[in-house]
């Protein structure tokens, strides 16, 4: 199955201030977070992000908020829940982006990023996880999970396939913005 551009949209997941540098390989982590969302601008893909008890795990981390607020006002979901779709004004927001395929990356894996992508199997979305985007504070914990959301009919694939998949073709001005940022 093909994944079509006009029927996709960005979901970044609980990347906090307070709980970020406790995931395993953090650093890498974010920076190609920073390129997936940098690749699926440029690729004019609306945009959601949540975050999860903002009192207690604190603001989005710096470097992925700077990479949304691009040409926008950052606005992130709270929620509480750890399935995104639990929170009402997230499966409203998802609703109205009209697109069925929601492109995941954040944290952690095993717990939001693994709930959220079975519910949106289950409500007839289709959950695309960016492996390369996501983690946990255990490797395993992040490997479990992405094994079982594989299983259980997630897509799963990296940030460079992604947004060349959603490019489709090379020889235009998108294709060389992005091959300008995954170098």
């Amino acid at each position: 199955m093909r994944i079509p551009w006009n029927e996709s949209v960005g979901l970044v997941v609980d990347v906090q201030s307070r709980l970020f540098p406790y995931m395993y390989d953090s650093y890498a982590t974010q920076e190609t977070m920073k390129t997936l969302i940098a690749g699926l601008q440029i690729l004019e893909l609306p945009m959601l992000a949540t975050q999860q008890y903002t009192q207690g795990l604190g603001e989005t981390i710096d470097p992925i908020k700077n990479a949304l607020e691009r040409g926008k006002k950052f606005e992130p979901i709270e929620k509480t829940a750890f399935s995104c779709l639990d929170e009402p004004s997230f499966a409203t927001a998802l609703e109205e982006t009209g697109r069925r395929f929601v492109i995941i990356a954040g944290i952690e894996a095993h717990v939001c990023l693994l709930q959220t992508s079975m519910d949106l199997l289950a409500a007839g979305y289709v959950p695309v996880v960016v492996e390369d985007c996501t983690s946990s504070r255990k490797a395993n914990d992040k490997h479990v999970a992405v094994e079982r959301m594989r299983n259980s009919g997630v897509t799963v694939t990296t940030s460079e396939s992604i947004l060349f998949e959603l490019c489709r073709y090379s020889g235009t001005d998108t294709f060389k913005s992005l091959s300008k940022l995954v170098k």
